[in-house]
């Protein structure tokens, strides 16, 4: 037995009530509360009824909040084991949604199993944070600066990126690579080579453009222009504007939105659920879902800080971004700042497949809090 394997079974003899005692209790309080809002939002989504939203997303939320404590009770050294066979999985998954896949919205992006379907591309950005952290967790300054190096991550994100755009997914495309990219400014990459990738994309978005699908680009050109179409492709992102400035300061009441109640706002229970609250508890009650969004966000990047070895610290980082670019790419959908793109609000938004993968990222997250002082055995691991 090696080492490495003996100081985990020492580890897992002191018992779980050592490692629940470390869980931080404060994220999982602010998950539960945003899981609350979630709940009023819906039960106000379905005219003042628990059924058909609410209910499930109560418990929904209990499993998925079950299953991040258990997550949380692995070893890190463990996971970070078992990162790049779980990169191969994701990679499986999503070379099996292009054959086997479910098309709907004339994009082949789910796996059924049974009557449940989710998105392997929401797992996939999970453990490539994973192998990412593991591929840099003993990267030197000298080897971030060796472009050979560099080059086995770099096409560990091409590739996923590559089969999601291919669903397509456009946007889970971008947030998968941003995340990665994250991962490796986090990992010591230096700024001036991101700013290098950056202007090459910049000057290779009109060749990118020209080879979307017709409703990419009809989305894009309905984002600059929504009035072209105002009861047709405009409609949503009208709807949702109109939604979010009627609220005001204060908004109209719990259950007294117009737009949602009479059934304007389109997808209320999903995509624009944020502008059903902002509709009625106005500017105030916004500041106060954003808030709580970002002191989740922010309390992720403190677990990386407090961790004692890279491998956390990567993944903590890797992970909050990945919470945090839920929570733009949708604020700024419905804001109509970017274009309508799909993407939930987490643990809002009505939904199980997306729910259960943000929580169980929150318990690798958690994982890395309750393991921050670990010593990894490079030798175990390499031998």
């Amino acid at each position: 037995m090696s080492l490495f394997e003996k100081r985990l079974l020492r580890a897992e003899a002191r018992g779980l009530g050592s490692k629940l005692w470390r869980v931080s209790w404060i994220y999982v309080l602010l998950l539960c509360l945003l899981s609350a809002v979630g709940y009023v939002a819906l039960y106000s989504a379905a005219g003042g009824s628990i059924r058909p939203y609410a209910g499930g997303h109560v418990l929904r939320f209990g499993f998925a909040l079950l299953l991040m404590l258990g997550v949380a009770m692995v070893d890190i050294r463990f996971i970070a084991r078992l990162a790049w066979l779980g990169y191969a999985a994701g990679v499986v998954l999503l070379a099996a949604v292009l054959r086997f896949g479910h098309v709907g919205n004339g994009a082949r992006r789910w796996l059924a199993i049974g009557s449940f379907q989710w998105q392997p591309s929401e797992m996939m950005k999970i453990v490539l944070v994973l192998a990412l952290a593991a591929w840099f967790r003993r990267a030197s300054w000298e080897r971030m600066g060796n472009p050979l190096f560099l080059i086995p991550p770099a096409l560990a994100v091409l590739l996923p990126v590559a089969l999601i755009l291919k669903e397509p997914n456009l946007g889970t495309a971008v947030i998968t690579a941003t995340i990665g990219g994250t991962v490796f400014l986090g990992a010591g990459l230096r700024w001036w080579k991101v700013a290098l990738l950056a202007g090459l994309l910049a000057i290779a978005a009109p060749i990118v453009y020209h080879h979307l699908h017709a409703y990419q680009k009809s989305r894009i050109e309905i984002f600059l222009h929504p009035e072209r179409d105002p009861l047709g492709a405009g409609y949503n992102i009208i709807q949702s504007k109109i939604a979010l400035g009627s609220g005001g300061v204060w908004g109209k009441g719990y259950l007294h939105g117009t737009q949602g109640r009479l059934d304007f706002l389109p997808e209320k229970q999903t995509d624009f659920i944020f502008t059903l609250l902002a509709e009625q508890f106005g500017l105030v009650g916004s500041y106060a879902v954003l808030g709580l969004l970002m002191l989740i966000t922010f309390w992720g990047l403190y677990i990386g800080l407090r961790c004692q070895h890279q491998f956390g610290r990567l993944v903590a980082l890797g992970l909050s971004t990945n919470f945090f670019c839920y929570v733009f790419v949708n604020l700024a959908m419905v804001m109509g700042l970017i274009p309508v793109g799909g993407v939930p609000l987490p643990l809002v938004s009505h939904g199980g497949s997306a729910m259960l993968m943000v929580m169980i990222g929150c318990g690798i997250l958690m994982s890395v809090h309750v393991h921050r002082d670990a010593e990894f055995d490079d030798a175990a691991e390499t031998g």
